[in-house]
C-alpha cells in the first residue's frame, strides 16, 4: 500500500494504540487507518463526552500543522479521492477520509492532536454537516468574546459576558437588552 501524499514510499503496519492497527509512512509520518479497522476499534471505545465540549476544548488548543496537509491525496486502499473535514483548533487541519471504504488518513501529529482533543473516537463527526455548522458557530462565539475583551478590557467583559448569561436565562431578558440598548444608543 502506498503512502496517499509521498505516492512513492510504501506504507509498514503500525500499531497506533491499543487493538488499533495502523499503516506509516517513514518519510511523511502521516497515519492510514482503514475504515474496517477503526469500525471495530472506535466500538469498543467509551462514550465520548458532548460534542460542544469537545469543539470549545478543540478551539483553544494549538498544534503545528503538517507541511503536507494541503496537499489532495487519493486512498491508498481504493484509490477514490480523500474527503477533507477541517479540525478546528487555533492552527486548523485536516483530517482525510474515503467515501468509498471510510478508511482515515491523518497526517504527522494529527492523530496525536485528535486523541489530545479526545476526538479521536468520533472522527466520523467530524465530517458531518452539523459538527462543521456547530464548530463554525463556537468560532464565531470564541470571535466575539475575543473582540468584547478587546474592547472592553477583562474585568468589563467579564461583567458583560456574566450579565449576558443572565438574562439568557432570564423570562423577560429581552426587556434587560432592550433597556441596555436604549441606554447606550448615542
Amino acid at each position: 500500500m502506498q503512502c496517499p501524499k509521498d505516492k512513492q514510499v510504501e506504507l509498514v503496519d503500525r500499531q497506533l494504540v491499543k487493538q488499533l492497527a495502523a499503516h506509516h509512512c517513514s518519510e511523511c509520518a502521516g497515519v492510514w487507518i482503514t475504515g474496517a479497522d477503526y469500525a471495530v476499534w472506535q466500538e469498543q471505545q467509551p462514550t465520548a463526552e458532548s460534542l460542544s465540549a469537545l469543539i470549545d476544548r478543540a478551539l483553544e488548543m494549538d498544534c503545528t500543522r503538517s507541511p503536507f496537509d494541503a496537499r489532495a491525496a487519493l486512498c491508498p486502499e481504493c484509490n477514490a479521492y480523500l474527503a477533507r473535514a477541517k479540525v478546528s483548533v487555533k492552527t486548523p487541519f485536516y483530517v482525510e477520509r474515503c467515501s468509498n471504504c471510510k478508511g482515515i488518513w491523518c497526517d504527522r501529529g494529527e492523530w496525536d492532536t485528535l486523541q489530545t482533543l479526545g476526538l479521536h473516537t468520533v472522527i466520523d463527526h467530524i465530517f458531518s454537516n452539523d459538527w462543521q455548522t456547530r464548530t463554525r458557530e463556537r468560532e464565531q462565539l470564541a470571535q466575539e468574546r475575543r473582540a468584547t475583551i478587546e474592547k472592553l478590557g477583562h474585568a468589563l467583559a467579564a461583567q458583560i459576558f456574566e450579565l449576558a448569561e443572565v438574562l439568557e436565562k432570564h423570562p423577560n431578558g429581552d426587556f434587560g437588552v432592550a433597556y441596555l440598548m436604549r441606554r447606550c444608543d448615542k
